[in-house]
């Protein structure tokens, strides 16, 4: 299912000028609802909206806020069970989603206010709930505003209540003895607003992902999504280990705190041979994707401890590179960025984390010396590297001066990812060649969309040293002009959009530019900066009427519906449509599909089958593929 991409805000143009000043006096002022101001400002409360095509789309938020709750319960040590039911999933628009936990249950006579008045819970009190992620008493009234249906029942001792709403507006409640004796908890269902989420679906590949985390960072609970359970013993430790398989260069360290006045700590963490840093981050089960200070924290402990136990000055580049490492803390006062709470922002909590992490990673060295052996290697090794990489790196740049001081076929944009909410929607369109690069240039954006136009197919980049980039002046032009020569901080687009042909020579290329960025800079992708332009196959028209078709399927239906006189072009490149109707395709209505992975142990395994030199079972898999697509 596609992104569809939010309107591309441009400066405002200057009003005209009437004569008439426009009235500005107490009729103007306006004092929303808390139930207004969610529906009309959705994103203040949940993020972004999409139709479910990206796993921060908000129908996932709505589900993330419910379980939470759940969570939170068993964290207070009150049920070891959360069920999740998604009907009808596949359906646009209709998903009924039912999450049932086995807690203490919503206190009976306060239900109604607790789902559906700001600022109120039990959040608030220590006491009840110590390390909670929802302390905004927003969550679920954010989740009850923007579903058409909305039900909550709770169970307390043989007693329940249940609330009705549609849109945060109270339809029905009652209250009773219950006739059976049923488990205390909270059971709630809702259909997120079609209206708010246009035509979305839920994807199960992402809600099983937030499963996975939930069970990561909360040892002991089990979650059942659609009969599927979820469930860790080992924590983080667990975590690393789905993510990393085999390719671990020395087993997995692990360290879990007991509780403390500060809080709960625990971190896991390996080296791989493969390039940049990679880690998971989270604050009372809550997946932090944009860290914050405890993994900033946990990176300087990290090098302290390597540093304190090989007695040695190494640089925090040598120590980092090839790391995969996970941190979760749970804190009696967590304070987020957002509402979305991806970014934690307590500065008091750096000393504690540094030093308890240094502590643990020095006394895991201590009892594991074969681990530490292995470790020091890798360092010793990344010094080597980096040496070598600075003076390819040197002579790189010495001729790029020479060639231009402005990068070749870079057709730049005013706002970039550094320009904070103006550059949110900053976008660069990796094209192949100047035809299909021409008609992104002559419809795009200005303001938030660039272009990169390749020359051909780029270097097979497998299973080669990062030095490659800086000998191919390809790749090092690309690599400059997406900002990430020294590492992804400095990445200048908060999306890279790969928009080739829909051919076999596109689909080689795409796999050649997914080879690089999974090669030498994983983190763009599974921090959700790579996506895969769609563009349409087929236009079938009239006089009166034209549709663009993305599939056969699609073809065929809009011919048999505009009649046998309909006209039907096939696109075979970008090249081919014209500017003025290729603008509509990076518009508003832009089809983006975004690359993912599922774990990182994947990566190498799918490189290699792809892109390496195993030419017999590569050869017997496409023709396999092949027969079968014919049949």
């Amino acid at each position: 299912m596609p992104v569809k991409k939010t309107n591309t805000k441009k400066p405002a143009a200057k009003a005209k000028q009437t004569g008439k000043t426009q009235v500005y006096d107490e009729s103007k002022i306006k004092t929303l609802s808390s139930l207004e101001h969610i529906r009309l400002r959705t994103g203040m409360y949940i993020g972004r909206l999409g139709d479910g095509s990206n796993p921060d789309d908000g129908i996932y938020i709505l589900l993330k806020e419910v379980i939470d709750n759940g969570v939170d319960e068993f964290i207070m040590g009150n049920g070891k069970l959360i069920e999740i039911v998604v009907k009808d999933i596949e359906k646009p628009g209709k998903a009924l989603v039912k999450v049932r936990d086995f807690g203490r249950g919503i206190p009976l006579g306060k239900l109604v206010e607790c789902v559906s008045v700001i600022n109120t819970g039990a959040k608030y009190n220590d006491d009840v709930f110590q390390f909670s992620v929802g302390l905004n008493g927003v969550g679920t009234k954010a989740v009850n505003a923007l579903s058409i249906h909305f039900r909550v029942v709770a169970i307390r001792d043989g007693e329940f209540a249940e609330a009705v709403f549609e849109r945060g507006v109270l339809k029905s409640s009652r209250k009773g003895k219950l006739k059976e004796k049923i488990k205390n908890g909270t059971l709630v269902e809702f259909i997120p607003d079609p209206e708010i989420f246009k035509d979305y679906i839920f994807n199960p590949e992402f809600i099983e992902k937030r499963m996975k985390n939930y069970a990561y960072l909360n040892a002991g609970l089990t979650l059942s999504f659609n009969g599927s359970k979820f469930m860790s013993t080992r924590g983080l430790y667990d975590l690393l280990q789905e993510e990393t398989g085999d390719d671990g260069l020395y087993p997995l360290g692990f360290y879990r705190g007991t509780h403390s006045s500060n809080g709960q700590l625990e971190i896991a963490f390996t080296h791989t041979n493969n390039y940049g840093e990679e880690y998971f981050s989270f604050v009372n089960g809550q997946y932090t994707s944009d860290g914050g200070t405890h993994l900033s924290a946990f990176k300087e402990g990290f090098l302290k401890g390597i540093q304190t136990f090989f007695k040695k000055d190494y640089r925090s580049e040598d120590v980092r590179e090839g790391t995969i490492g996970a941190v979760a803390i749970k804190l009696k006062n967590p304070i987020f960025e957002s509402q979305t709470k991806n970014k934690l922002g307590n500065s008091d909590i750096r000393t504690w984390v540094v030093q308890e992490v240094r502590n643990a990673v020095e006394d895991w060295l201590h009892k594991n010396p074969e681990a530490g052996k292995k470790l020091e290697h890798k360092i010793i090794a990344n010094e080597s590297l980096r040496t070598e990489l600075n003076a390819v790196k040197k002579e790189a740049r010495e001729a790029a001066k020479k060639i231009a001081l402005k990068i070749p076929k870079l057709k730049d944009c005013k706002y970039h990812l550094e320009d904070g909410k103006d550059g949110e929607e900053s976008t660069i369109f990796i094209t192949e060649g100047d035809s299909a690069a021409g008609s992104i240039v002559s419809s795009r954006d200005v303001y938030t969309q660039a272009i990169y136009a390749l020359r051909g197919k780029v270097e097979n980049v497998y299973g080669k040293k990062r030095t490659a980039i800086y000998k191919n002046e390809e790749l090092f032009n690309m690599m400059m002009a997406l900002g990430i020569d020294n590492d992804i901080e400095g990445l200048r687009y908060a999306k890279i959009v790969i928009a080739t042909d829909a051919d076999f020579d596109g689909f080689h290329i795409r796999n050649l530019l997914l080879t690089f960025f999974l090669s030498y800079f994983e983190e763009l992708v599974t921090k959700g900066h790579v996506f895969i332009l769609e563009t349409p196959l087929f236009r079938v028209r009239t006089k009166k009427e034209t549709r663009y078709c993305y599939t056969e399927k699609e073809r065929d239906q809009a011919f048999a519906s505009l009649g046998s006189n309909s006209e039907i072009t096939r696109f075979k490149g970008l090249g081919e449509i014209s500017p003025k109707e290729f603008g509509q395709f990076i518009g508003d209505d832009i089809r983006l599909v975004p690359v993912s992975v599922n774990t990182l142990k994947q990566v190498p395994q799918v490189l290699n089958f792809y892109m390496g030199k195993n030419t017999p079972e590569r050869r017997e898999y496409i023709m396999k593929n092949l027969i079968e697509d014919a049949g």
